[in-house]
């Protein structure tokens, strides 16, 4: 497939995803009464919104002008990091989620390397902007993984999770 056109699938997908993801918050206004299920509701947001973003700015950049995907992978990966990282501070005694957390954040670091560093792809027999795509699938499938969670109940508090 074209690199182009994976971006462009993978772009309307997540930022299908995040509407996906609003159509579920609304319907569980609670969600954003407690601070910390209304981090986590944002992280999720988060996990699907910014590798969207980076697959617009990877079609506009493409091959041609590699440097305007690459600040933009850069910036972004840097914001979902430090997010990210601030939530695992912030997480209570859930594996799987400071796991799927603690896996995000090293993606977005690796995002943000790749794109300050972008030779680093070669020994893979990838192009940075091929590289770029792997981290991002692996991010977004980590996205599903916490929403897969948060919504069967057991990221959440007891009182907030489903009846068995």
């Amino acid at each position: 497939m074209d690199v182009s056109t994976f971006y462009a699938l993978f772009s309307a997908t997540c930022f299908t995803l995040v509407g996906l993801w609003w159509n579920v918050v609304q319907s569980h206004t609670d969600w954003m009464r407690e601070p910390a299920l209304r981090r986590v509701v944002g992280g999720i947001y988060l996990s699907f919104l910014l590798p969207a973003l980076m697959g617009l700015f990877a079609q506009v950049g493409g091959a041609q002008q590699p440097q305007v995907w690459r600040v933009a992978f850069i910036v972004l990966a840097v914001v979902g990091c430090g997010c990210t990282l601030r939530l695992l501070a912030r997480a209570r005694g859930d594996r799987f989620v400071t796991r799927q957390q603690a896996g995000a954040a090293l993606m977005y670091a690796l995002i943000a390397v790749v794109g300050a560093f972008p030779e680093l792809a070669r020994p893979l027999g990838l192009t940075p902007i091929q590289a770029e795509a792997v981290m991002l699938i692996v991010l977004v499938v980590l996205g599903h993984a916490l929403v897969w969670r948060f919504m069967a109940g057991e990221g959440r508090p007891a009182e907030d999770a489903p009846a068995a």
